[in-house]
């Protein structure tokens, strides 16, 4: 009840412009192209430098280990930061993005060094694990400011938005090595080092990185300490709670979102893991990554990942507008078509089909990206949000950990097959559609108990 007595003398968050919404969250294309680069070509990038794929699993647990520490750190100390004439979010966005351009430079070059084998992988384990660093710490301001600065009644939309300048960095980053190779630069190289495609692909996803995050820090006022307390109904100096008592007093729909989270994220770990090995078996009929044919693999899967990303964008704009009676049904029906999906890609030996596949995950993609920070953003109620949207990151990173590590027994169990990795991903989002409804949505800005 103690939220909802601070909440009667508060001013309520003004309805912004989509104008000002779509600036907001503009900044999110060039990091969300970095996090692209590195889904879409970390599978094609270690096993072009000689990892074994029954081990392929290890260097995946790396980012999404960085981000379940960085996220919640971003959180907790931009809760506490105010810079004059910067803000509280953007100094960390400024941070992060500078350290992102600078590794994007170096890691598609893990090959390139001279190194044997065995170093090249681990400079590029290092350098992936730096670029999830950065990339975290640059891409969780755009979540706070949404959860900061946007009301509850146009969450839904932002959130929306935020999604769609990611999708379409998405979908710039991962035709990048399609449209390198058709203008003649080499898609093949020396054994143990990248084609110059994925090389340049990474340089000019750096360079449009670093601009869209300089538009977002010229455009974006956040709001004062004294005007954020005033919006929020919360005392200036908000008492300081160590994150452990944060985790304790989190809302309920903290851990019912965790639950889903945890399935749906799962899912796509073992997408990024294996869906080029997947991709290269079944229509290429090759397991050979330093072979002509699973480098058009590779192409292809990225041809595929931009077909994901137009599909989210499309369905982006189709729940901008979700409310409170609509919004878990579309959750569930995001998730399930993601199933079909997994499932489409893991038995097709067709191109045309591979399509369709990603068609239905991209649905699934915006889905779990807009619609659970909707409902857990209605549930916050302004003292600590950073901290909770960063912890909240937990239920992205831990389960492509738990996923990977379980791969190192799973994928010889399934007899050393990609495709029969995708079907797991498959059931996991059948399993994640189901746990929507022990969901139940609450709103601080309504009045609802925190």
């Amino acid at each position: 009840m103690e939220s909802f007595k601070n909440n009667l003398g508060k001013k309520h968050l003004p309805t912004l412009s989509i104008t000002t919404l779509m600036l907001m969250t503009f900044g999110n294309l060039g990091t969300s192209m970095a996090f692209s680069l590195q889904s879409a070509n970390m599978g094609r990038i270690f096993q072009t430098l000689g990892a074994d794929p029954t081990k392929l699993g290890f260097f995946f647990i790396l980012p999404p280990l960085a981000g379940m520490v960085v996220q919640p750190l971003v959180g907790y100390f931009s809760d506490r930061t105010w810079i004059p004439k910067i803000g509280r979010r953007l100094p960390y966005l400024i941070l992060g993005a500078i350290v992102a351009i600078v590794v994007m430079m170096l890691l598609p070059n893990a090959g390139s060094f001279g190194f044997k084998a065995s170093t090249a992988l681990w400079f590029g384990a290092v350098a992936i694990l730096f670029m999830d660093l950065s990339s975290n710490m640059s891409m969780q301001p755009f979540k706070m400011m949404i959860s900061d600065m946007v009301n509850d009644s146009q969450k839904d939309m932002a959130w929306s938005w935020q999604t769609i300048w990611g999708n379409i960095g998405g979908v710039i980053a991962n035709l990048f090595p399609f449209f390198f190779t058709a203008i003649g630069v080499a898609n093949v190289a020396a054994q143990g080092e990248l084609p110059a495609s994925v090389k340049w692909s990474f340089y000019v996803g750096a360079i449009i990185l670093g601009i869209s995050a300089a538009f977002t820090i010229w455009k974006v006022d956040e709001y004062e300490p004294g005007k954020y307390a005033e919006y929020h109904g919360i005392a200036e100096n908000t008492e300081k709670i160590n994150l452990f008592k944060l985790v304790k007093k989190a809302p309920k729909v903290f851990w019912t979102l965790g639950l889903v989270q945890f399935f749906c994220w799962a899912g796509f770990q073992y997408l990024w893991t294996y869906g080029t090995g997947a991709v290269a078996q079944n229509i290429w009929h090759t397991t050979d990554a330093s072979s002509a044919a699973f480098q058009s693999a590779g192409n292809w899967y990225g041809v595929l990942s931009s077909i994901e990303t137009v599909a989210a964008i499309i369905w982006g704009l189709m729940i901008t507008r979700l409310n409170n009676k609509t919004r878990k049904p579309a959750y569930t029906l995001g998730l399930l078509l993601g199933a079909v999906g997994f499932f489409m890609l893991a038995v097709t030996g067709s191109k045309a089909m591979s399509a369709v596949a990603f068609v239905l995950l991209g649905i699934a993609w915006v889905t779990m990206n807009a619609i659970p920070f909707t409902i857990l953003t209605n549930a916050l109620d302004g003292k600590h949000d950073g901290t909770y949207m960063g912890l909240f990151n937990t239920w992205i990173c831990l389960p492509q950990i738990v996923a990977s590590i379980v791969s190192f027994a799973l994928y010889p169990l399934l007899g050393n097959q990609m495709p029969h990795m995708i079907l797991i991903s498959a059931t996991l989002f059948v399993v994640g559609s189901l746990s929507v409804w022990f969901i139940k949505e609450t709103s601080v800005e309504r009045g609802d108990a925190f």
